[in-house]
């Protein structure tokens, strides 16, 4: 019987992960390579290359590719993206450089905040004759003489991408589109983005610069997909490629190249993604993520078994609207590089990091500055047996020597600043958890706390200490979880329209309407064999009535009978969550939106039947300084731990692609899934 296979590849900062899994049987094979910063698609095909070898297959019987990738990301923290060139109506030229008057930072923050250049300079954006009113009403005829007057000004300029903004068209795209065909036509080869169609909703400034970064990255983001489909092609065959949006869903490479703002988050959503598949499968709903990789980790909460989405996406000082995980990042991972600043004589971790070239001094490949990686190795929690990806060799020596002027600036010995370091990291990630937890009314006593990356599960069982959320859970092949939600997620699209109504005025059967008219034109995104398996979800933004601020809440068409009073009780339920207060003012509603969903990967999950032994074969010990005291670790590889197996930390657990901590006073149970579960032990 022919065997199909589905490949997840995550691009990181310092590792490329792939995950190949059997549809049939949910065997896993996984490997990591070094990322290569300069063309990310070289270290994808390289890891495509290894794992075909290690599960022993040729790369053609690989069906589905899904990759998260950083390529648009990179573009905007780089800076490298298109010379765009904007048209707007006559009158809003500035638009962007006008803006919020949003200076991020705390007080005082003004003085020393150096605003970026927008995406699309002044000099770049032209105006043209025509307006769209609020109500969708044509109140001046487009001027298709000055809007071509305007094209080919831009063109002699030599702009690489366009954006076209006109005022109001999210309630009337009539003229958008009309320029669109009249762009596409003086610009053959340059992509052309219109509001209308990137984010058709209401707010021209979020409109127009959400529409404009998608403009920047496009180039960019379309060369990757085309060079990367066509070399998968050459190499697999007819095998079908897939992007993961930052929403955490999938987008299909056409859909991805058109619409590449959606892909900004793209990489630390398959994290996310792959926890809740993997926690859902062993009965846990309720979590947080920890996901901490070479150069940075993310953090994100899951709640009933989804991921809290923000309507709105941050990337350096960009902020555009669409959908994402509600993701923090803080600048520390094990390659984050640690310092003692003169001027403070205090220690300091991150958030400059060493990269994957040439990475922490631990790892013998000419690194010098001391990292977090170089601290787990002097304290003993990344022994000599750590796999690292199977091709790394540590360096205890490298990694004490790169130390050691740490220890001298702060006249520690070497272990004592190996310990501040860990305990510094873990706070700097305990800070970002509480922001998706406490700060949003949650109790992270509530959650259990999940744990991936290369590095989170040396750091799971302390941050789980620190947060109160029980059990930790280090799930199979931690180190590639990314890729492995990159390959269980469903490919997802969404439609949205502005209507500002009050709930009161406003009859269940229209919203109805409103809401399958939306799911429709959604579905003109997925391909032919997929519309007729997906699944539908409705979202409504609502408001107080004079309120600046929308919420997105969650609506079913079952719950919409004659009365919408729900609605009002619904937002109060939210408002009150994250601000601790509702008003007594009617609601009213600012966006409609639908969500669809394609079918559910058919991947089927190990699971195994316990063992009645809970005994652990170990391969040796470590010497661990833990709490400024010296102790014997055990040494476990987890290829060999079945389920039931119980281990009483100090343990260090060990395995190709991460290395996992279970500190002392703890205990850890390997469940049915093969999860690794830590709890504080009863006694």
């Amino acid at each position: 019987m022919t065997q199909t296979y589905r490949l997840g590849v995550d691009v990181g900062g310092t590792f490329t992960d792939v995950l190949l899994i059997n549809e049939d049987n949910g065997e896993l094979f996984s490997a990591k390579v070094p990322s290569t910063p300069m063309d990310s698609s070289v270290g994808v095909l390289n890891g495509i290359d290894k794992v075909c070898r290690a599960a022993r297959i040729n790369a053609n019987d690989v069906s589905k590719v899904m990759h998260g990738t950083t390529v648009a990301t990179n573009t905007v923290l780089t800076g490298t993206g298109a010379k765009v060139g904007l048209i707007v109506t006559k009158g809003y030229r500035q638009i962007l450089q006008i803006a919020r008057s949003f200076v991020p930072g705390g007080l005082g923050a003004w003085v020393i905040y150096n605003k970026s250049e927008p995406m699309a300079p002044l000099e770049l954006t032209a105006e043209v004759d025509e307006r769209i009113g609020s109500d969708g009403t044509v109140v001046i005829p487009f001027n298709e003489d000055a809007f071509e007057k305007a094209v080919n000004e831009l063109k002699n300029e030599g702009i690489e991408a366009l954006t076209i903004c006109l005022i109001n068209s999210f309630a009337n795209q009539e003229h958008e589109l009309k320029a669109k065909v009249l762009a596409e036509n003086m610009l053959p080869g340059v992509p052309v983005s219109i509001s209308s169609e990137v984010i058709p909703e209401m707010q021209e400034y979020e409109r127009a610069i959400t529409t404009v970064a998608n403009s920047y990255v496009r180039p960019k983001v379309q060369y990757y997909i085309d060079n990367l489909a066509a070399e998968l092609t050459d190499r697999m065959g007819d095998v079908k490629l897939d992007i993961l949006r930052s929403d955490g869903g999938l987008s299909s490479a056409v859909n991805a190249s058109n619409f590449p703002v959606n892909l900004l988050m793209s990489g630390p959503a398959g994290g996310v993604t792959g926890a809740m598949w993997v926690a859902a499968n062993a009965g846990f709903n309720n979590l947080l993520t920890l996901d901490m990789g070479g150069t940075s980790t993310d953090v994100a909460l899951i709640e009933g078994g989804n991921a809290r989405l923000r309507r709105e996406t941050t990337v350096g000082d960009v902020t555009v609207k669409a959908p994402s995980v509600d993701i923090r990042t803080v600048g520390a991972g094990g390659g984050s590089v640690v310092h003692v600043p003169e001027l403070t004589g205090a220690l300091r971790v991150g958030p400059q990091s060493a990269g994957a070239e040439p990475g922490p001094a631990g790892y013998g490949k000419g690194g010098i500055e001391p990292t977090v990686t170089d601290a787990n190795i002097v304290l003993g929690y990344l022994p000599a047996s750590a796999q690292l990806g199977g091709d790394l060799k540590l360096s205890l020596d490298a990694a004490k020597n790169a130390l050691k002027e740490v220890s001298d600036a702060l006249d520690l010995s070497v272990e004592s600043a190996a310990e501040g370091v860990y305990n510094i990291v873990n706070e700097n990630m305990f800070g970002a958890l509480r922001l998706v937890s406490v700060e949003q009314g949650y109790d992270p006593r509530d959650f259990a706390l999940i744990a991936f990356g290369g590095a989170g599960p040396l750091h799971a069982n302390a941050l789980g200490k620190l947060m109160g959320s029980w059990p930790v859970i280090i799930p199979p092949g931690p180190g590639v979880l990314c890729a492995y939600g990159d390959a269980t997620t469903r490919t997802r699209e969404e439609a949205s329209r502005t209507m500002i109504r009050s709930v009161e005025s406003l009859e269940s059967a229209e919203l109805e309407e409103i809401f399958y008219d939306l799911a429709r034109i959604a579905s003109l995104r997925f391909s032919e064999d997929e519309r007729d398996s997906t699944e539908s979800s409705f979202q409504a933004d609502l408001r107080y009535e004079g309120q600046g601020l929308t919420l997105p809440v969650e609506i079913t068409i079952e719950e919409l009978g004659s009365d919408l009073a729900f609605l009002k009780d619904k937002f109060d339920t939210v408002h009150e969550q994250l601000f601790t207060f509702s008003l007594t003012q009617n609601v009213e509603i600012v966006n409609l939106r639908a969500v669809l969903q394609g079918p559910q990967p058919q991947v089927k999950q190990v699971d195994d039947t316990p063992t009645l032994s809970d005994e652990v074969d170990e391969y040796g010990t470590q010497l661990i300084t833990y709490d400024g005291k010296q102790t014997n670790a055990r040494l476990i590889d987890r290829s060999k731990l079945q389920s039931g197996a119980r281990i009483s930390g100090p343990a260090i657990i060990t395995e190709m692609d991460s290395t996992t901590l279970v500190l002392p006073g703890f205990d850890a149970l390997v469940d049915s899934y093969l999860n690794i579960l830590i709890n504080p032990s009863e006694d």
